[in-house]
């Protein structure tokens, strides 16, 4: 979650997403939100986020989006609808569009060259088309080549 009130940046990633899931409850509105890739799990059938080599200034983020998706997970009421996008870890600004991507429920996607990337552009392509067409109400899904 971006956030631009500096007030709210000392709330925990699980508070926050609380808010926000009574906020869309309240006002019959769906949540889609933007995670991260620490939480994906790999080949080794661990989280991104607990492999060796993880970047330490991007664990906390990590661990805290992690605590908030499973609090969503167990705890999200039942009127609330949502979906959780988690994009791959190399997010690619100047890669074109390609009109591809693949989505997968919990695991990282790994591209043929041994990549986890997308295009911002793809990106925002899948985002658009779950809005558009839900295919993972109630769950988080991963999206990537």
């Amino acid at each position: 979650m971006a956030l631009r009130d500096a007030a709210q940046r000392d709330r925990t990633p699980v508070a926050l997403m609380r808010g926000v899931g009574r906020a869309a409850a309240g006002a019959d509105a769906r949540l889609v939100a933007m995670g991260g890739a620490g939480s994906l799990r790999t080949a080794a059938g661990v989280d991104l986020v607990d492999t060796p080599g993880f970047p330490e200034v991007a664990k906390p983020e990590s661990l805290g989006f992690r605590a908030a998706l499973h609090d969503l997970v167990d705890s999200a009421p039942a009127d609330l609808v949502w979906t959780v996008v988690s994009p791959p870890p190399a997010i690619e600004i100047d890669s074109p569009r390609t009109g591809a991507y693949r989505t997968a429920d919990d695991d990282l996607l790994i591209d043929a060259e041994g990549a986890s990337r997308i295009s911002v552009a793809d990106l925002a392509v899948a985002v658009v088309d779950e809005v558009e067409n839900p295919k993972h109400p109630r769950r988080r899904f991963a999206v990537g080549y």
